[in-house]
């Protein structure tokens, strides 16, 4: 409970047309309490301590205005979170980050990120003292979480620009969403009946041809392949439908159809109208064995929705000039030991005949699989055998660090990316509502001190009571207002 406030009362008004004792009254209260907002340095050269989470700095108010439109740079918006009974800025944040973030003032915009930080964490701190966006990007470069801003052409038709959007970016529009998750159970449905077609439960046994049978007699048809055509069918008009779509809203057809993910989509398509074509005699059915095999590619469809095939994808774009040097490896150790090896055990009675047939002996043993199918039998054969399996294991080992550190960098890129947009959807959520409950309080106070005439007095905002005064003793100059704050 305060004391009682006394203020005198005169015979002029407030500009609203408010009663003049009361209103004094109340507006020395309020800037009494409200004395952050008026608070403004003396001048560029005092100090400014700035406690957060315990730990206080000291700068200069020259130091922060050098960058006006951020957080610590403007008075203003920094006076929000000012102490007066301390005389300091009181921020409950990461305090080892913030020893980053006054440096970016002191250094006149360098911005480096402690070790100990984690990026995620070292990016919302920059993103809450509103650096600026080049400073954010400067962070995620150096920890290897940057991504280059994605290129979204768009046709210029605007329906064409509707489709183009709703099928080609997921998290464009609910509907996006709903038909990625439709592709998906499409693709999956497709690999299962790829997949289940080939139990021996749901194949006919083959009928032998009757004696009396005539020249164009052929075996009864598998009741199950009718089930199969419908749901292959099915799936196709869906894939058909999609590719062909995209093609014709596509803003650059020439790149759409060279695209890998795309040329996957028409591989996928392809098999069934070629088998369409065919006929089920004995030429065609090596042809349709390989078509049904293209139909496999369709699992690659599943990396346009998966996140996590798309990392291991970028991986093994990242990592192609370790590829060929793995590969480059294998293939000199290959030639060397399936050398020595026919040399060793070279014989028309050997399984080593030639060097060619001994390469499969030196791939299987480098890589360290060993089927055991072909194996040396002499003393010179078997050192030559375990000489190649210590090159295969030092030769694979070199570029794998390599190869999942690549890994590690496109999963820890995807692991910040989350992040981020959580603490985004954190970030805002609490501005909504903080902004909610300021516009809440606004009202109210508006409400409260909005005066439509000079017939009644003000009402006393929550908390504090005006006391002392009747109708028609506003303008008294002889009266006395007593405000007292609970």
């Amino acid at each position: 409970m305060l004391t009682t406030a006394t203020t005198s009362a005169s015979t002029s008004s407030d500009p609203n047309g408010a009663p003049s004792g009361n209103y004094r009254g109340y507006k020395q209260l309020m800037s009494r309490f409200d004395g952050l907002a008026k608070y403004n340095p003396a001048n560029m050269d005092d100090p400014i301590i700035i406690n957060v989470g315990g730990k206080r700095f000291e700068t200069y108010e020259e130091t922060l205005a050098r960058f006006p439109d951020t957080l610590l740079g403007s008075a203003s918006r920094r006076a929000k979170f000012y102490n007066t009974k301390r005389q300091e800025y009181f921020f409950d944040r990461h305090r080892s980050a913030f020893d980053a973030i006054l440096y970016y003032y002191q250094s006149g915009g360098t911005i480096i990120r402690p070790e100990h930080v984690p990026p995620h964490v070292f990016i919302n701190e920059v993103v809450f003292y509103d650096l600026p966006e080049e400073a954010v990007q400067i962070v995620q470069q150096e920890a290897g979480i940057a991504e280059e801003p994605e290129e979204k052409p768009m046709p210029n038709n605007y329906y064409m620009g509707v489709v183009w959007n709703t099928l080609e970016y997921p998290n464009s529009s609910k509907l996006a969403k709903f038909l990625a998750i439709f592709s998906v159970i499409v693709i999956t449905l497709s690999l299962i009946i790829f997949c289940i077609e080939t139990l021996p439960d749901f194949k006919t046994k083959q009928t032998p041809k009757p004696p009396n049978a005539t020249a164009d007699w052929k075996p009864p048809p598998n009741p199950y392949e009718i089930v199969w055509f419908r749901l292959n069918t099915f799936v196709i008009i869906w894939f058909s439908s999609e590719y062909f779509l995209r093609l014709i809203t596509s803003p650059q057809k020439f790149k759409f159809i060279i695209g890998a993910l795309n040329i996957i989509d028409l591989m996928s398509i392809l098999p069934y109208y070629v088998q369409l074509g065919l006929d089920a005699d004995d030429s065609s059915i090596s042809v349709l064995r390989v078509v049904r095999v293209v139909r496999v590619f369709r699992v690659f469809k599943l990396s346009r929705h998966s996140r996590g095939l798309q990392i291991l994808g970028n991986t093994l774009r990242a990592s192609l000039n370790e590829l060929i040097m793995l590969m480059f490896f294998l293939a000199i150790g290959v030639m060397i030991f399936a050398s020595c090896v026919y040399y060793a055990e070279g014989g028309p009675d050997s399984d080593f005949q030639s060097i060619p047939h001994a390469f499969w002996w030196a791939v299987v043993t480098m890589t360290t699989v060993g089927y055991g199918d072909v194996s040396p039998i002499s003393l010179p054969g078997k050192i030559v055998g375990a000489l190649c399996a210590i090159s295969g294991v030092l030769t694979i080992a070199l570029p794998v660090p390599v190869i999942v550190s690549n890994f590690e960098n496109f999963y820890n890129k995807e692991l910040n990316r989350r992040k981020e947009e959580e603490l985004k959807k954190a970030e805002e959520a609490r501005e909504k509502e903080a902004q909610k409950k300021a516009g809440s309080t606004n009202s109210k106070q508006s409400s409260e001190l909005d005066i439509t005439d000079g017939t009644k007095p003000p009402k006393s905002p929550k908390g504090v009571l005006v006391c002392g005064m009747n109708n028609g003793e506003e303008n008294s100059s002889d009266k006395t207002a007593h405000t007292t704050v609970v």
